[in-house]
């Protein structure tokens, strides 16, 4: 059945290829970008901004006042931020809860009313496994992940009785442009005791991501996440050893967990 799809962020990465791929499944996709960069002709290109209500407000009207429906809602845009908690300047940490949840939460209260007068819907949240354990020096990107996490899990009980589903997904390490656009607090000197520590953990998880899956995996995961009729509540895609971390988490003691991640990112 073809689906009418919002999706948030088809710049590049997930949301580039997954949007690319639900179009060419036939399925009516509108996708939203930030600034002008070449698209699929075959989506529906809104500009958006996530930390711009107003923005949100207008692509949202526009796909109902088109369609006049929206059965799917892949929240995938996002931004990255790293550097040691103590010397993150406010309005960066505030531009990534800003992104990658207030704006979440935004899209969603606007696009809820016309899924439950239809009495059906499926939002997916892109999180993350770093919405699942705190990595270091990515602090308020995992803070953020971590809100998005317990919010989908509140929502989707909120949503039962309107038959809306509420779908995360936890991409473990990949090659987008996340790696390259990320923001690092990276001043260097007396005044950033974190700094000599920090350039060697981002060396590791900047390898870890260039070194990751292509996003055409996780995209054709999401493609079959739009076409099912029962969804899981949660996707963790990745390699053998992220999932196993995620297994793990729950398992094993956290100073035992803790001790495993130091390790990973060379921790003192």
């Amino acid at each position: 059945m073809k689906k009418v799809v919002l999706i948030t962020g088809i710049s590049s990465g997930f949301g580039k290829e997954t949007a690319s791929m639900l179009a060419n499944r036939g399925h009516i996709v509108y996708g939203t970008i930030r600034r002008d960069c070449p698209t699929d002709p075959a989506i529906h290109v809104l500009n958006m901004d996530l930390t711009q209500p107003e923005s949100i407000d207008k692509a949202v009207s526009d796909v109902l006042l088109k369609e006049g429906r929206i059965d799917v809602l892949i929240n995938n845009a996002g931004m990255h931020l790293g550097g040691p908690v103590e010397m993150t300047p406010p309005e960066d940490f505030k531009r990534q809860i800003d992104t990658n949840f207030n704006g979440v939460v935004h899209v969603i209260q606007k696009v809820l009313p016309a899924m439950r007068e239809a009495g059906k819907g499926t939002i997916v949240n892109i999180s993350s496994i770093g919405g699942l354990m705190g990595l270091p020096f990515q602090g308020f990107y995992s803070a953020a992940k971590f809100a998005l996490e317990g919010l989908s899990e509140a929502l989707r009980m909120e949503l039962k009785a309107f038959n809306i589903k509420v779908v995360v997904v936890n991409p473990g390490d990949f090659k987008t442009s996340n790696t390259i656009n990320r923001k690092n607090i990276t001043e260097n000197g007396s005044e950033n005791p974190y700094a000599e520590q920090f350039l060697k953990t981002k060396s590791i998880f900047e390898k870890d991501e260039t070194g990751g899956w292509h996003p055409s995996i996780l995209a054709r995961r999401l493609c079959r996440i739009v076409e099912s009729k029962k969804p899981r509540d949660h996707y963790v895609v990745g390699s053998f050893d992220q999932k196993l971390a995620v297994v793990l988490k729950n398992l094993i003691p956290g100073p035992w967990f803790s001790m495993i991640l130091k390790s990973h990112y060379r921790i003192n």
